[in-house]
């Protein structure tokens, strides 16, 4: 359960989920024909420890990420979301963007996966424990920053703002903002301030991508609940890390703030790249129908 001013790192409470999301972007990874490919993703996750790189190896029973019904669609779900972002990074750069702020980036390897010009920045806020994990399994595997990479050691709940700005932030360049796997980890009212701050840290035709999830319904929440006596702890734990509640809608909000913003739901947006959203599992089939992704442009 989320307390106020509750702390994690890499293998416990929201920092696990990194860990999660990382393992199913390696599973997808691995379909003939992906829809993204992250290969650091691996590399993470077996530098996490014996039990997740048994995970990768296929000696773990009865695990969420390797389940046919929820497996198989969230697996499909992160490709697709990775491509998103990826696509929004390469339209961003595309335009003449040059700054790139990851908020909350875990364990994203943008930096070291894509292509970048020479002078773009990427700046990536998260806790100092996450980001201590991640630069020393890249530097383990050798991996290499295509971009000026800038990490900033804040938690977002404290002044990240001013953490940018010190890191070499320039406010006054357009800037390309990604928040991925976030929103349902910030309280309604923290997502506001978090959309505000970015609001008032980008000029002119800045961009802003950001994924959201609806609230889910008491009866979705007694579903994903009962994967407790499963002993599906992975669901069950997710809910519990989670802000259920009322928010402002994220397109909505940036179009009140002078942005020119679109939404895409999952599912439509999975079915445009030709495959079918998930559907056989009621828990696979709930991640992707209550998912949308939005990009805004400040105008």
């Amino acid at each position: 359960m989320r307390t106020e001013g509750d702390s994690w790192d890499i293998t416990s409470g929201v920092g696990s989920t990194a860990l999660f999301v990382a393992a199913g972007r390696a599973f997808a990874s691995r379909e003939p024909d992906p829809l993204a490919s992250d290969p650091f993703a691996e590399t993470f996750v077996r530098a996490a420890g014996p039990e997740w790189e048994d995970l990768l190896d296929g000696l773990v029973a009865d695990h969420p990420l390797t389940d046919p019904g929820f497996g198989t669609g969230f697996q499909l779900y992160l490709a697709a979301r990775t491509r998103y972002f990826d696509a929004f990074c390469d339209a961003a750069i595309e335009s003449g963007i040059r700054q790139v702020v990851i908020l909350a980036a875990g364990l994203d390897a943008r930096a070291y996966r894509l292509s970048w010009p020479d002078d773009a920045v990427v700046y990536e806020l998260d806790r100092a424990p996450v980001l201590d994990f991640k630069a020393k399994a890249l530097a383990a595997a050798g991996g290499m920053s295509r971009a000026r990479r800038r990490e900033v050691a804040v938690d977002l709940r404290e002044d990240w703002p001013r953490a940018l700005r010190d890191g070499g932030f320039d406010p006054s360049r357009p800037t390309a903002w990604l928040a991925e796997g976030l929103l349902p980890y910030l309280p309604a009212a923290a997502q506001d301030r978090l959309f505000e701050s970015i609001d008032a840290l980008s000029c002119r035709d800045s961009r802003a991508a950001v994924e959201q999830t609806e609230m889910l319904s008491p009866a979705a929440l007694e579903e994903m609940q009962s994967y407790a006596d499963q002993n599906d702890h992975g669901r069950a734990e997710w809910v519990q890390l989670i802000y259920n509640e009322p928010r402002n809608e994220a397109a909505a909000w940036f179009a009140d703030h002078g942005w020119d913003a679109e939404r895409t739901e999952v599912d439509a947006y999975i079915r445009a790249l030709g495959r079918t959203p998930p559907t056989p599992d009621p828990s696979a089939s709930l991640v992707t129908s209550l998912i949308s992704l939005v990009t805004a442009t400040r105008s």
